[in-house]
């Protein structure tokens, strides 16, 4: 309740930080948000959302990260729901790794799976936006779905199904288990020695698990 009455407080300040911004482009020659202003923005709140989860996060912590004033921030996106929506856009693109995953010897699906996403989630800016995901999970729908859609319906759901084998959506839904505790630990708790593990460690304990969860025995 109290992030609700502080946002509307802030909004009132939109129009009065606003035409400050735009009397200062009438000096610099450049309208307001040209100097990377929305960019700023949008990655103090990966950091923001990354570092307390959606909830704790506010739009004056964010502002303050980008060094602007919370109504631009409002002037830009909105409320909190929908610069969290334009902050942790989808990182990667889905179509590029269901192919590169499927691609060769079927058994090494699961070394392949593992070790594609390892490179993305190990990719610095990328990795932002995940753990923003991940730590607002917790107490967000919106980001639970996210992850939902990102993991099980835009990835793993159609490599499941196209190995065309039993209980596909069951298996989907194995492999994001494993996925996600995976990055949990890896990238959030940080939990020695996984955290430290190099790829090719990691990418050997874990393979036959996602391996069997994709094309073996799964049912008793």
């Amino acid at each position: 309740m109290r992030e609700h009455v502080a946002e509307h407080v802030e909004r009132h300040g939109e129009q009065r930080a606003v035409r400050r911004a735009a009397h200062h482009s009438l000096h610099t020659g450049r309208r307001p948000g040209e100097s990377g202003t929305r960019a700023a923005i949008l990655d103090a709140a990966r950091q923001e959302f990354g570092g307390v989860g959606f909830d704790r996060a506010t739009i004056r912590g964010i502002a303050a990260l980008a060094a602007v004033d919370p109504a631009l921030v409002h002037h830009y996106f909105g409320t909190k729901d929908e610069l969290f929506d334009a902050a942790l856009q989808l990182p990667m693109r889905a179509d590029e790794i269901v192919p590169q995953v499927l691609a060769g010897d079927p058994d090494g699906l699961g070394e392949r799976a593992v070790r594609t996403l390892l490179a993305i989630w190990e990719d610095e800016q990328r990795q932002t936006v995940f753990r923003a995901m991940i730590r607002s999970a917790a107490s967000n729908e919106q980001a639970a779905a996210m992850i939902r859609e990102i993991i099980t319906r835009q990835i793993i759901g159609p490599i499941a199904q196209a190995l065309a084998m039993p209980n596909a959506e069951l298996r989907a839904n194995l492999v994001g288990s494993q996925i996600m505790g995976l990055m949990m630990v890896r990238f959030i708790t940080k939990l020695e020695p996984l955290a430290s593990a190099t790829v090719d460690e990691v990418v050997a304990a874990v393979a036959p698990t996602i391996q069997r969860y994709l094309v073996g025995e799964i049912t008793g």
